[in-house]
């Protein structure tokens, strides 16, 4: 189970930071990942986090904006953005998958456990 949590509203350039806690069978989990979606458009792959070794991947438009970082011992990952744009605003969910391979870490699909999802508005 994925709880999302740190979505709001935030005028252009400013910061957030979400938080995705997980529970139950968090020792098969091999990486978690953030995506959006926003209104008419698919989900897009954001960011994601590699649990055991911390290796991150990124879309092109938040690097160095975005950070995914994660916390073992809480079973928390978290997504800060910063400088944020008003093309960042959707709806952002966190998944988490245990059976990924690097091919396939941008890929919905690819994970089986979704969080419910918050909202992130930006202001132009």
């Amino acid at each position: 189970q994925l709880q999302a949590s740190g979505g709001g509203l935030v005028q252009a350039g400013g910061s957030l930071r979400l938080s995705c806690a997980a529970s139950g069978r968090t020792f098969s989990m091999r990486a978690m990942g953030w995506f959006r979606q926003a209104p008419g458009k698919e989900r897009e792959f954001v960011a994601a986090i590699w649990w055991r070794t911390g290796s991150t991947d990124y879309i092109d438009s938040v690097k160095g904006r975005f950070t995914i970082t994660a916390d073992t011992a809480k079973n928390t990952v978290y997504l800060q953005m910063n400088s944020l744009k008003p093309e960042d605003a959707a709806v952002y969910y966190c998944a988490a998958g245990s059976t990924l391979i690097l091919s396939s870490i941008r890929k919905p699909a690819s994970y089986g456990y979704w969080g419910q999802g918050t909202q992130v508005t930006v202001s132009s």
